[in-house]
């Protein structure tokens, strides 16, 4: 049985205290695990998973977002301080939003590994999806388009 989310095509989340709140109109183009250290120190997990929206899709709050990496723009709670978007000048058109935020995230299983080079030692992953070494720039380019 299809989710909510599929059925209508819209994808909802908010942050842990609720006072974020996002939606997008259609489902994300893709979905990766990210092993980089700005993702993990960002999100607090050893392997945050994003799926990305088209930027058309999802709207950023009308607060600054944090700017602390070029090129790079993300958007947590201000109240509970949870991590809801970024955005990547080197993806552009896309927005990425951690998939612990989203309500249906049990529905978007992540389809490569990104920054693969930068796994923790001690983490092992048992799937056979893709690795990138690196951003997987050109295959996450690709997906947004």
């Amino acid at each position: 049985m299809p989710s909510d989310a599929q059925a209508t095509g819209s994808y909802t989340g908010r942050c842990y205290c609720g006072a974020f709140c996002l939606s997008a109109k259609a489902a994300p183009v893709t979905v990766a695990y990210c092993h980089c250290t700005d993702c993990r120190r960002w999100t607090g997990s050893p392997l945050p998973a994003f799926a990305a929206f088209s930027d058309a899709d999802i709207v950023p709050p009308d607060s600054a977002p944090l700017e602390v990496a070029p090129g790079v723009k993300r958007w947590a709670c201000h109240v509970c301080g949870s991590p809801m978007m970024a955005r990547f000048d080197y993806l552009p058109g896309q927005t990425y939003v951690p998939l612990g935020v989203l309500d249906d995230a049990a529905q978007l299983p992540p389809e490569i590994h990104c920054h693969a080079n930068q796994q923790l030692p001690w983490l092992h992953v048992n799937d056979t999806l893709p690795r990138a070494a690196d951003s997987a720039r050109d295959a996450l380019n690709s997906a947004g388009q």
